[in-house]
Protein backbone atom coordinates (compact mmCIF):
# COMPACT_ATOMS: atom_id res chain seq x y z
CA UNK A 1 0.00 0.00 0.00
CA UNK A 2 1.65 3.24 -1.38
CA UNK A 3 2.50 5.68 1.82
CA UNK A 4 2.11 3.13 4.48
CA UNK A 5 5.10 3.12 6.88
CA UNK A 6 5.76 -0.70 7.57
CA UNK A 7 6.43 0.76 11.54
CA UNK A 8 3.20 2.40 12.32
CA UNK A 9 1.67 -1.15 13.25
CA UNK A 10 0.11 -1.09 16.43
CA UNK A 11 0.87 -4.55 17.22
CA UNK A 12 4.36 -5.09 16.02
CA UNK A 13 6.27 -7.20 18.41
CA UNK A 14 8.39 -3.89 19.22
CA UNK A 15 5.87 -2.11 20.49
CA UNK A 16 4.97 -4.80 23.30
CA UNK A 17 6.04 -5.21 26.39
CA UNK A 18 6.26 -8.78 27.44
CA UNK A 19 3.88 -11.14 28.69
CA UNK A 20 4.33 -13.07 31.98
CA UNK A 21 2.01 -15.89 32.05
CA UNK A 22 -0.07 -17.30 29.26
CA UNK A 23 -3.73 -15.95 30.05
CA UNK A 24 -2.93 -13.03 31.43
CA UNK A 25 -3.13 -10.04 29.97
CA UNK A 26 -0.02 -8.25 31.09
CA UNK A 27 1.68 -7.46 27.05
CA UNK A 28 0.58 -3.71 26.71
CA UNK A 29 1.44 -1.46 23.76
CA UNK A 30 4.38 1.18 24.71
CA UNK A 31 2.61 4.61 23.69
CA UNK A 32 -1.24 3.10 23.63
CA UNK A 33 -4.22 5.61 24.60
CA UNK A 34 -6.56 4.84 26.95
CA UNK A 35 -6.44 4.77 30.70
CA UNK A 36 -2.96 4.90 32.65
CA UNK A 37 -1.98 2.39 35.19
CA UNK A 38 -1.47 -1.01 36.05
CA UNK A 39 -3.39 -3.71 34.07
CA UNK A 40 -3.80 -7.22 35.39
CA UNK A 41 -6.15 -9.27 33.83
CA UNK A 42 -6.85 -13.66 33.63
CA UNK A 43 -9.21 -14.88 30.44
CA UNK A 44 -10.91 -18.21 30.30
CA UNK A 45 -13.08 -20.06 27.45
CA UNK A 46 -15.90 -21.18 29.32
CA UNK A 47 -18.51 -23.48 27.55
CA UNK A 48 -21.96 -21.96 28.83
CA UNK A 49 -24.03 -19.24 27.47
CA UNK A 50 -23.71 -16.31 28.79
CA UNK A 51 -26.96 -16.04 30.92
CA UNK A 52 -25.27 -19.17 32.72
CA UNK A 53 -22.13 -17.16 33.73
CA UNK A 54 -24.67 -14.09 34.54
CA UNK A 55 -26.80 -15.67 37.19
CA UNK A 56 -23.46 -16.56 38.83
CA UNK A 57 -21.79 -13.44 38.65
CA UNK A 58 -25.40 -11.37 39.70
CA UNK A 59 -26.08 -13.52 42.77
CA UNK A 60 -23.76 -12.25 45.41
CA UNK A 61 -24.52 -13.84 47.92
CA UNK A 62 -23.64 -17.00 46.69
CA UNK A 63 -20.05 -15.69 45.68
CA UNK A 64 -18.29 -17.76 48.72
CA UNK A 65 -20.05 -21.21 47.54
CA UNK A 66 -17.49 -20.95 44.58
CA UNK A 67 -15.36 -17.95 44.40
CA UNK A 68 -11.82 -18.77 46.08
CA UNK A 69 -11.25 -15.22 46.39
CA UNK A 70 -14.65 -13.86 48.27
CA UNK A 71 -15.37 -15.58 51.23
CA UNK A 72 -18.41 -13.05 51.83
CA UNK A 73 -20.25 -10.81 48.93
CA UNK A 74 -23.06 -8.97 49.57
CA UNK A 75 -25.13 -5.85 47.70
CA UNK A 76 -27.06 -4.70 44.92
CA UNK A 77 -26.10 -4.38 41.32
CA UNK A 78 -27.33 -0.53 40.66
CA UNK A 79 -24.67 1.79 39.71
CA UNK A 80 -23.13 3.56 42.98
CA UNK A 81 -24.53 1.26 45.50
CA UNK A 82 -22.11 -0.31 48.02
CA UNK A 83 -20.79 -4.05 48.08
CA UNK A 84 -19.28 -5.77 50.86
CA UNK A 85 -16.85 -7.91 50.04
CA UNK A 86 -14.15 -9.80 52.02
CA UNK A 87 -11.29 -10.54 49.78
CA UNK A 88 -9.28 -13.65 50.32
CA UNK A 89 -6.13 -13.58 48.21
CA UNK A 90 -3.43 -16.23 48.22
CA UNK A 91 -0.81 -15.47 50.88
CA UNK A 92 -2.62 -12.88 51.88
CA UNK A 93 -4.60 -12.30 55.41
CA UNK A 94 -8.54 -11.38 54.11
CA UNK A 95 -9.66 -7.84 53.99
CA UNK A 96 -12.55 -6.17 53.95
CA UNK A 97 -13.13 -4.11 50.91
CA UNK A 98 -16.59 -1.95 50.02
CA UNK A 99 -16.14 -1.12 46.80
CA UNK A 100 -19.12 1.12 44.43
CA UNK A 101 -20.81 -0.38 41.47
CA UNK A 102 -19.66 2.07 38.74
CA UNK A 103 -21.13 0.05 35.34
CA UNK A 104 -22.89 -3.24 34.71
CA UNK A 105 -24.69 -4.86 31.98
CA UNK A 106 -26.60 -8.25 32.39
CA UNK A 107 -25.19 -11.04 30.57
CA UNK A 108 -22.02 -8.57 29.57
CA UNK A 109 -19.86 -6.99 32.79
CA UNK A 110 -19.51 -6.26 36.26
CA UNK A 111 -17.25 -3.45 37.05
CA UNK A 112 -16.84 -1.79 40.33
CA UNK A 113 -14.48 0.74 41.95
CA UNK A 114 -12.11 0.83 45.23
CA UNK A 115 -9.44 3.90 46.43
CA UNK A 116 -6.01 2.02 47.28
CA UNK A 117 -3.13 3.00 48.95
CA UNK A 118 -4.94 5.50 51.35
CA UNK A 119 -6.95 6.89 48.67
CA UNK A 120 -3.87 8.09 46.52
CA UNK A 121 -4.90 5.32 44.36
CA UNK A 122 -8.29 3.86 42.29
CA UNK A 123 -8.50 0.20 41.19
CA UNK A 124 -11.28 -0.43 38.85
CA UNK A 125 -12.13 -4.30 39.60
CA UNK A 126 -14.28 -5.93 36.43
CA UNK A 127 -15.43 -8.90 34.83
CA UNK A 128 -16.37 -9.30 31.75
CA UNK A 129 -18.25 -11.67 29.51
CA UNK A 130 -17.56 -12.01 25.81
CA UNK A 131 -20.04 -14.46 23.62
CA UNK A 132 -17.69 -16.01 20.88
CA UNK A 133 -20.35 -18.78 19.58
CA UNK A 134 -23.96 -19.58 20.75
CA UNK A 135 -22.66 -21.53 24.11
CA UNK A 136 -19.25 -20.53 24.44
CA UNK A 137 -17.58 -17.15 26.09
CA UNK A 138 -14.37 -15.51 26.91
CA UNK A 139 -14.85 -14.28 31.03
CA UNK A 140 -12.15 -11.43 31.60
CA UNK A 141 -11.46 -10.80 35.15
CA UNK A 142 -9.15 -8.26 36.55
CA UNK A 143 -8.12 -5.11 37.64
CA UNK A 144 -7.09 -1.85 36.59
CA UNK A 145 -4.65 0.59 39.09
CA UNK A 146 -4.51 4.54 38.44
CA UNK A 147 -3.64 7.50 40.24
CA UNK A 148 -0.62 8.59 42.31
CA UNK A 149 -0.05 5.10 43.96
CA UNK A 150 -2.41 2.61 42.62
CA UNK A 151 0.01 1.11 39.70
CA UNK A 152 2.43 1.02 42.98
CA UNK A 153 0.13 -0.54 45.48
CA UNK A 154 -0.76 -2.82 42.95
CA UNK A 155 3.01 -4.05 42.09
CA UNK A 156 3.27 -5.19 45.64
CA UNK A 157 0.08 -7.74 45.64
CA UNK A 158 0.51 -8.49 41.87
CA UNK A 159 1.57 -12.47 42.26
CA UNK A 160 -1.44 -13.02 44.49
CA UNK A 161 -3.85 -11.10 42.55
CA UNK A 162 -2.44 -13.51 39.49
CA UNK A 163 -3.04 -16.16 41.22
CA UNK A 164 -6.02 -15.09 43.03
CA UNK A 165 -7.74 -14.12 39.16
CA UNK A 166 -6.50 -17.44 37.80
CA UNK A 167 -8.36 -19.63 40.39
CA UNK A 168 -11.50 -17.45 40.37
CA UNK A 169 -11.89 -18.01 36.85
CA UNK A 170 -11.23 -21.15 36.71
CA UNK A 171 -13.65 -21.69 39.89
CA UNK A 172 -16.51 -19.49 37.57
CA UNK A 173 -15.55 -21.70 34.70
CA UNK A 174 -16.48 -25.36 36.33
CA UNK A 175 -19.54 -24.01 37.92
CA UNK A 176 -20.83 -22.32 35.12
CA UNK A 177 -20.33 -25.91 32.84
CA UNK A 178 -21.47 -27.77 35.35
CA UNK A 179 -25.03 -26.20 35.66
CA UNK A 180 -25.01 -25.79 32.00
CA UNK A 181 -24.59 -29.05 31.73
CA UNK A 182 -27.01 -29.86 34.19
CA UNK A 183 -29.40 -28.30 32.64
CA UNK A 184 -32.88 -29.88 31.51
Amino acid sequence: MMGMNRNTNPLAASQLSPSFMPGFGFGKRKGASGPKGLKLEHRIGVQAPPETLWTLIADLNAWPEWNPIYSRASGVLSIGAPLELTLALPDLPPRHIEPVVVDWVPHEQLHWRTSVASGLGVAIRYIEIDQVAEHACIVSNGELFQGLLGPAAAKRIQRPLKKGFAAMGEALKAKAEAAWRGRA
